[in-house]
């Protein structure tokens, strides 16, 4: 039976995100080979630009929500519910704002941001999608910040189901696909997927909603205030984002690809590259948006000691996952870049990319300790460090030497910016470092268990690098992997004193593995 309130949270999530993931690479299979990989590349972009729009709407409203809740859940006699409704109320009149500018817009957006391409009827439909997304997001955000990750979980299900049955179902149904076409049945996937989240928080949140007896500690002013700062930061990422993805066909075509060369390109690294390096850090993804309830939480009780705890713990369980997690994509890039339909290409990219993935896997928990400890500034200027040196590569490198210069621009950025983190996390939480030490045993025993695995293997007959043998390895390899860290005894169990810093049911939860 699992006690720990943090760890069930972590393990509904995690199977949820799995479930999720696997659909999307999925369905980004599904549209490949009945649309093309030009078809992707015109989803990726509408998603970028659907993604900017989002964050200029509500203001990234899940961490905005959830980290005052959470901050007010720690106070005596706060109101939850009165950070909910100042949360909504901020989401709707950001959301009616870009809503509206979006609407009267559309032809010199669609003009602009989609080469040329015309698609004003579609981006006219997108204040539906804001509007409900918006206050949907505010709604998860309360959830995760009681705990009751299996609401968020089940909302996400939801969302996702109907967003990927209506992309499906209307994708069967035409059958002449043009650009408008499918940023249409983009955007009105969105649209469904959002009535349905909000539907069911909405239910879910009128059936369980209880009076708070103290008074909310804030007004909507200073809520506002308290926000604009993880908004600047959200609007400002997704703006470097976007312009990141948008940049990325043009200098293709700078190189010498056709237009339709460099939008299936594009669209190979975005539907298929891209969800495959981050296919494994489910687990992460999952536990973030617990990291910085907690650490908001911790903040609010000023309890430092339990924010250096949970550093210490995420930073060696993460190197320890990530490092695990790269080297199978290292070992068997270029097979599931075959097998997921995005050729010779996509294997060599997710290969080339794969010993960055520690990297990129460690920026998912340090912002979130980050964006839970309130360091919003920090979090901005490297942000904007980051993005670049990203697209400063991507200009540079990539009309010189293509698809190089993308992993070139992965590779800088991401060096630079999670090193970054790391040093102002550790220098914030006074917690132990010892990076080159956490790092090399992972390193050491990922490579000599494979060898391991492989003379396992031998014995079993399994010679072809097929999707049996591929799971059947990773299962034997990560097994060795993970029991090896355990008999070094790396794996620690929480002592008393620990587990009595992660609050609820601490009494009970000594022998829990963060």
């Amino acid at each position: 039976m699992i006690k720990s309130k943090i760890l069930k949270d972590t393990v509904i999530l995690t199977v949820m995100q799995l479930l999720l993931d696997s659909g999307a690479l999925l369905l980004n299979v599904f549209i490949t080979k009945n649309l093309g990989t030009s078809a992707i590349g015109i989803l990726s972009l509408t998603g970028a630009f659907l993604g900017l729009a989002g964050i200029l709407s509500n203001g990234n409203a899940f961490l905005c929500t959830s980290r005052l809740i959470s901050e007010e859940l720690g106070k005596p006699f706060g109101d939850p519910n009165g950070i909910l409704k100042h949360g909504i109320k901020l989401c709707l009149l950001m959301s009616a704002a870009v809503s509206a500018a979006v609407f009267l817009l559309a032809e010199p957006i669609s003009l602009r941001f989609f080469s040329g391409a015309h698609m004003t009827g579609a981006l006219r439909k997108m204040p539906i999608a804001l509007v409900t997304g918006a206050v949907s997001a505010c709604f998860k955000g309360y959830f995760n910040a009681n705990r009751r990750a299996a609401v968020t979980a089940a909302g996400d299900i939801a969302e996702f189901t109907a967003r990927c049955g209506y992309i499906i179902v209307m994708t069967l149904l035409h059958t002449d696909i043009t650009e408008d076409t499918v940023c249409g049945i983009m955007i009105g996937g969105i649209i469904a997927g959002n009535a349905v989240s909000l539907v069911l928080l909405g239910a879910v949140y009128i059936k369980t909603y209880h009076r708070s007896e103290g008074r909310c500690s804030i007004t909507f002013r200073r809520y506002a205030s308290l926000c604009f700062p993880i908004m600047g930061g959200s609007i400002l990422t997704a703006v470097l984002s976007s312009t990141n993805d948008a940049l990325i066909p043009i200098c293709l075509r700078q190189y010498g690809d056709s237009a339709g060369n460099a939008l299936g390109q594009f669209g190979v690294f975005e539907g298929i590259v891209i969800p495959t390096l981050f296919f494994p850090s489910v687990v992460l993804c999952s536990l973030s948006g617990i990291i910085v309830s907690e650490a908001a939480r911790a903040k609010a009780a000023g309890n430092r000691m339990r924010i250096k705890q949970i550093t210490e713990r995420i930073k060696a369980c993460t190197l320890m996952y990530s490092v695990f997690a790269a080297a199978v994509l290292i070992r068997f890039g270029s097979r599931i870049g075959e097998l997921l339909g995005g050729g010779d290409l996509a294997g060599r990219m997710i290969t080339m990319i794969a010993p960055v993935v520690p990297f990129i896997y460690m920026e998912i928990v340090l912002e979130s300790m980050i964006k839970g400890m309130g360091l919003q500034s920090f979090s901005s200027l490297n942000y904007l460090a980051e993005y670049i040196i990203r697209i400063a590569a991507v200009l540079i490198l990539v009309p010189r030497i293509g698809f190089y210069g993308i992993v070139i621009s992965y590779y800088a950025s991401n060096v630079f910016g999670n090193c970054s983190r790391f040093v102002r996390i550790i220098r914030e939480t006074e917690a132990k470092s010892a990076l080159l030490r956490t790092l090399l045993l992972p390193v050491v025993l990922v490579f000599s268990t494979m060898s391991l695995s492989e003379l396992i293997l031998r014995f079993t007959g399994l010679t072809s690098e097929k999707l049996p043998y591929i799971a059947v390895f990773t299962i034997i390899w990560g097994a060795a992997y993970f029991l090896t860290f355990s008999a070094l005894g790396k794996v620690k169990l929480f002592s008393k004193s620990e587990a009595v810093l992660f609050g609820d049911n601490a009494q009970q939860t000594m022998s829990r593995v963060l």
